[in-house]
């Protein structure tokens, strides 16, 4: 069962990462990176290193290099300050005081490697960073990019609700490497600039669950039904590409920095005022029958600000709404019962 699917909502999604990078309110941001000695924890990090939207980068991992890749930022001359933390004991040091917490932390994909592969493994690193932000900054936005995000989302807001702390406002995942990757391909496929192709991305962020609403795109683009599909699927399993291109070397790492520093940048752009800041996210939605659903949402100073829901699909797109549901439901639940579980 669907519901309010043909809602029509005017739909505008805010620029890229390098526009963000500015900001009119300065805000004394405290900006956690978890997992920041990873793949996609060192480029994140660089970046929001970078921004003068954040005034203070607390880089976590358990890693013996994490000391060492806080004191490299730190020799970058922009404002933020750099600290350092490894090892569980320092997670409360970390986050404590934090406005944002950014999860990348976990394992990668590997070739053969589905998203719901890595869910044991990453469910508990997930469940115990959300329960020490509970803890410790239970005000904080938390950006979720640790895999599968259908299911890691879902276990991070039954932690907040064990600890008496949930806001669903402010709990997100991050999808927007799933833009990213779309306005890319169909900026490519059309011979338009990248960076002026905007394309919202529903659902949630693996495989069949990923819908990409290319008539919403501004530009207006069109495809032949063949083609359609085709860039459909190319969206879909983009991350598959990834993996199989680096045979056995990692997953999507530089650009999920990207797309990652893209959201922190406009979430921290909404908690400084700016009105009008849009941003694709996997968030508690009643959009559909799924309890948890990617739509454009409109960001504020408390996260969600609204939900702009999905707008007017096609017959095609409602197709792989259809589709995507199931899978979607299935990941859902299965996040919900590893915290059911460890409660019994």
């Amino acid at each position: 069962m669907l519901s309010r699917f043909a809602r029509p909502r005017a739909i505008s999604l805010v620029g890229n990462a390098m526009r963000n990078f500015s900001s009119s309110s300065p805000h004394n941001a405290r900006v956690a990176v978890m997992g920041a000695s990873g793949g996609i924890g060192q480029p994140l990090a660089l970046l929001l290193k970078e921004s003068p939207l954040v005034t203070q980068l607390a880089l976590y991992d358990i890693v013996h290099v994490t000391p060492g890749v806080a004191k490299d930022l730190s020799h970058i001359c922009t404002k933020a300050q750099v600290t350092g933390y490894m090892g569980p004991e320092t997670m409360q040091d970390c986050l404590t005081g934090c406005d944002v917490v950014m999860i990348p932390a976990g394992v990668p994909r590997k070739p053969g490697m589905s998203r719901d592969d890595l869910f044991n493994t990453n469910a508990s690193i997930v469940r115990d960073i959300a329960d020490a932000a509970a803890q410790y900054c239970p005000q904080a936005m938390m950006c979720i990019i640790t895999n599968p995000v259908n299911s890691t989302v879902p276990i991070a807001s039954e932690v907040f609700k064990k600890r008496g702390v949930y806001d669903p406002n402010r709990i997100f995942g991050v999808t927007t490497l799933d833009i990213v990757r779309a306005n890319a391909f169909i900026a490519e496929a059309k011979g338009l600039d990248p960076t002026k192709v905007k394309v919202p991305v529903i659902g949630g962020h693996s495989g069949v669950t990923i819908i990409p609403v290319i008539s919403q795109a501004t530009p207006g683009v069109s495809f032949k039904q063949e083609e359609r599909e085709k860039i459909t699927k190319r969206i879909q399993n983009a991350g598959t590409e990834v993996v199989e291109a680096k045979a056995g070397g990692g997953s999507a790492t530089l650009s999920m920095a990207y797309a990652g520093a893209q959201f922190a940048f406009s979430l921290l752009q909404a908690m400084n005022g700016k009105e009008g800041v849009v941003e694709c996210a996997y968030v508690k939605s009643d959009e559909t029958d799924a309890k948890y659903f990617s739509t454009p949402l409109q960001l504020g100073p408390s996260g969600m600000l609204d939900n702009l829901g999905i707008g007017h699909l096609t017959e095609f797109e409602m197709n792989l709404l259809r589709n995507a549901m199931p899978e979607l439901k299935d990941n859902i639940q299965k996040g919900e019962d590893f915290i059911l579980k460890q409660a019994e």
